[in-house]
């Protein structure tokens, strides 16, 4: 059994077998628990030196709000420079007329409403374009519909679609005339509007405007394109105890060079950023984004107390069996995924990426929620890690990285690469990076391969 203390303060280890803890000193009940070189919570025991610590003997720190105060620290983010020397500053991709780029040009069927569902899904089994179901649009209220309507025109709008149907019934909420009040000018040649029941043949009239829109973007073609024009999505999911120190790092290698580069990543999940939220908000590149962090963490803070919930439920179940015990250990693991870069600008749910560098992103945690909230603030790909393994895929790629070689040898038909080896401390920043401009340059994602794109839209409002 190997064990890996991951900061010189640390006072528990991580067994290289398991993913769980183990104690490197006796630590007496109440004190701290240290990982990562932060307090991951108070032993509830007596711990003895070589014991296994986890939900029988340690618990949280947290509680309600905090105060915070602003200590801004100087951000490294231009890191390991010499370890991706050979990195691309262009890639091939599709130059869209608002000057814009895509890394993938299929076409896509956005449905206003979830009444046609199974119309969508049949017009896509029929032409090829890509349907992502919903069941809203509909007997929706205020600020649910419109966080509806946000989201939809996030994905009408994404460079990533060659072409898109926007797809209606007629007498929903969110029908197509008040949607376009939402959604603004677009790009008629690329977008096509289709109300069901004001045709007579749907199908047919739907597949010809499709077929229509696929003519069109079987011109387009790829070309040169500076690499900080893309944007990435930053995502775990099915985390154990290894997200911390293998997969989330890498991908906080990737978006320190990202950000480096000029171009732009986005860290969502806001639950999973309680506990280590004080190391995000000391990056914020100032003030204003530093009070807008504040103001993130303690809205979300205040709508678990609304519904009577407690802000650290959280890790799941699947979290604990991997070796994660309490919501700070899993936040200090979660937000590597930002790398060290400062901390740009702080988005709202459903807003859209315009400032490069790091940025937050308002949001919950649950996996196809946060990919759906990714790809509408315009990300081009999704960075996603995961230990325990899942299938799930966004409407745009999205790169499965394994913490552990052992889960990506078992279900290797989900995960697209292997982080495992920097358990045994190998460098793999320059051949991720590389990998994942394969991507973006076409080469597919597991969940591509496989048709697992799907959305899902983050729900808090009345349904009539």
């Amino acid at each position: 059994m190997g064990l890996i203390r991951i900061h010189p303060s640390d006072n528990v280890a991580v067994d290289t077998a398991t993913g769980h803890k183990q104690a490197l000193a006796d630590i007496p009940a109440g004190a701290s628990v240290i990982k990562y070189g932060f307090p991951i919570g108070h032993a509830t025991a007596d711990i003895t030196a070589g014991e296994h610590v986890h939900t029988h003997n340690l618990a949280t720190n947290l509680g309600d709000k905090v105060e915070y105060v602003y200590e801004p620290a100087e951000a490294d983010g231009a890191t390991h420079e010499n370890s991706t020397a050979n990195t691309p500053d262009t890639i091939l991709a599709y130059q869209r007329p608002n000057g814009d780029i895509g890394i993938r040009n299929d076409v896509w069927i956005i449905n206003t409403v979830g009444c046609v569902n199974k119309l969508a899904e049949n017009l896509a089994r029929r032409t090829g374009a890509l349907a992502f179901p919903h069941p809203y649009g509909c007997s929706q209220l205020g600020a649910d519909n419109a966080t509806t309507q946000k989201i939809l025109r996030g994905l009408v709008k994404h460079p990533n679609a060659g072409g898109v149907l926007v797809l209606g019934l007629g007498c929903e909420n969110n029908n197509i005339d008040e949607f376009k009040k939402v959604l603004g000018p677009v790009d008629e040649s690329r977008v096509r509007f289709l109300n069901a029941q004001s045709c007579e043949d749907e199908l047919e009239e739907g597949t010809k405007l499709i077929r229509e829109l696929q003519e069109q973007a079987a011109r387009d073609v790829r070309v040169p394109v500076p690499v900080s024009k893309l944007r990435v999505g930053l995502k775990c999911g099915g985390s154990d105890g290894f997200s911390g120190i293998t997969a989330n790092p890498l991908i906080g290698r990737f978006s320190d060079w990202l950000c480096a580069q000029g171009g732009s990543t986005v860290l969502t999940e806001v639950p999973e950023m309680f506990g280590a939220e004080q190391l995000l908000m000391n990056r914020c590149i100032n003030r204003e984004v530093f009070d807008r962090t504040v103001a993130l963490i303690n809205d979300f803070k205040d709508y678990f107390t609304m519904h009577g919930q407690v802000i650290y439920e959280n890790p799941s179940p699947g979290n604990k069996a991997g070796g994660i015990t309490t919501l700070e250990e899993k936040s200090l693991g979660c937000t590597q995924k930002g790398g060290t870069s400062p901390v740009t600008d702080v988005l709202d749910y459903g807003d859209t990426v315009t400032k490069t560098g790091l940025n937050l992103l308002n949001g919950p945690g649950n996996d196809m929620v946060a990919v759906t909230n990714l790809t509408t603030a315009g990300c081009h790909m999704i960075l996603f890690s995961t230990g325990r393994g899942t299938p799930l895929g966004a409407p745009v790629p999205t790169v499965k990285v394994a913490t552990n070689s052992d889960i990506f040898r078992r279900k290797r038909n989900w995960m697209d690469f292997d982080a495992g080896p920097m358990i045994e401390g190998a460098d793999l920043a320059e051949s991720f990076i590389g990998f994942c401009m394969q991507v973006a340059e076409g080469t597919l994602t597991r969940n591509e391969e496989n048709g697992y794109r799907e959305i899902a839209i983050f729900k808090d409002g009345v349904t009539l």
